[in-house]
């Protein structure tokens, strides 16, 4: 083995699915942003957002259009094709069920955490005043 992290399938699966989810929604609002911008808000290489770029024309959920930035420049335009639009939303609501559920389970383990503070000391161990 060459010492790599290996992801399970689903949770690969997963970030993916949210690259292109965070991807659509960014396109939406901003269809000439760069590849390299994109990359740099969602916190991704270059690589990975030009790969799910690729995968989203590969679908048929975006189409690329060039246009004339400066006199010199040719940047791109990215537009979300009616299936783009679609999936987007079927996105949208699985990505926000999920984190829904990623929630209740945080503030249950909060709750659980809570209870085993003793009311009079801080999270640091230190005393309370009543």
């Amino acid at each position: 083995m060459n010492g790599a992290a290996v992801q399970h399938p689903k949770r690969q699966s997963l970030q993916q699915e949210d690259i292109q989810f965070q991807v659509l929604r960014r396109l939406r609002e901003r269809p000439d942003i760069s590849q390299r911008e994109l990359a740099r808000e969602l916190g991704v290489s270059l690589g990975s957002v030009n790969f799910c770029f690729q995968a989203l024309v590969q679908k048929g959920w975006i189409k690329i259009q060039n246009f004339q930035q400066s006199n010199h420049k040719l940047g791109y335009m990215y537009l979300l094709t009616p299936a783009g639009i679609t999936e987007k939303s079927v996105l949208t609501a699985r990505f926000l069920a999920r984190k829904m559920r990623e929630y209740e389970a945080l503030r249950r383990e909060i709750e659980l955490l809570q209870a085993e503070v003793p009311a009079k000391h801080d999270p640091g161990g230190k005393k309370r005043s009543p």
